[in-house]
């Protein structure tokens, strides 16, 4: 664990100390939007609407302690980077294993999850559908959620020294996100197309940690472009089916 006495509030007494945290929040905004997807999607699986609101509370607070936690514990994060075994000349960390894992698992969960909407699925089973249960998808929060922060972790220390600065960033990026995930869920989850938008990205985003594990270097500016372009895409068509919708209406009055 970290020394507590490091946590030095006087960098907030300079202006590089606020302009670090302001921007250091906005990148683990956009770095937890995928962590805010994968959470909606897997509180979905739930039955009522109050427990979907309680999995994503859950897991953004699980989410937020454990960033928090891996941030006190930097010596042991960093210790994940040193070589544990060789494969066919690739030295494998404790880090790319955690990648590995994260990566097949969203890959699987995300075809699964667009197999079972492309196919209407859920829609066909009707009542007869199993709903997940809450300790279920809790628990599958809690490992992706490690994947998650394993990253935001590991790119926070590369922006910043400052262990407070870092703690604050996630803690104000995770209650933002908090806010905003009942909306955010509720429009992937009311607009089918952009659900399966969403549960592209997260394959996309799995692979990336495949070829991350593998140690492959991916620029990660290109992921995120083709992701912003898809979503400018999208809102375009939602436009487009929404004005004619309404001039559908317009033609039967």
């Amino acid at each position: 664990m970290i020394d507590l006495a490091q946590l030095d509030p006087s960098v907030f007494l300079t202006a590089h100390g606020w302009i670090a945290l302001i921007w250091l929040t906005m990148m683990e905004i956009v770095l937890g939007i995928d962590n805010i997807i994968i959470i909606s999607i897997l509180s979905g699986d739930l039955a009522t609407k109050s427990e979907q609101r309680k999995a994503r509370r859950i897991g953004l607070s699980l989410a937020m302690i454990t960033r928090v936690l891996l941030l006190l514990s930097l010596s042991w994060v960093m210790s994940l980077t040193e070589p544990l075994f060789t494969v066919m000349d690739h030295v494998v960390s404790g880090r790319d294993l955690v990648l590995l894992l994260g990566g097949l698992f969203l890959i699987y969960k995300a075809t699964v999850e667009i197999h079972s909407k492309v196919e209407q699925k859920r829609e066909k089973e009707g009542g007869r559908r199993k709903a997940a249960r809450m300790a279920s998808v809790v628990m599958q929060i809690v490992l992706i959620d490690i994947v998650f922060s394993l990253d935001s972790v590991i790119t926070a220390v590369g922006m910043s020294n400052e262990i407070l600065i870092m703690v604050l960033a996630v803690i104000a990026a995770v209650l933002i996100m908090l806010v905003a995930s009942d909306s955010i869920s509720d429009f992937v989850n009311r607009n089918a197309t952009v659900k399966v938008l969403a549960l592209s990205f997260l394959v996309m985003i799995g692979v990336a940690l495949l070829a991350e594990g593998t140690g492959a270097h991916l620029n990660k500016g290109y992921i995120y472009f083709a992701m912003a372009f898809s979503i400018l895409v999208e809102a375009l068509n939602l436009r487009m089916r929404r004005n004619e919708r309404k001039l559908s209406d317009r033609k039967d009055d």
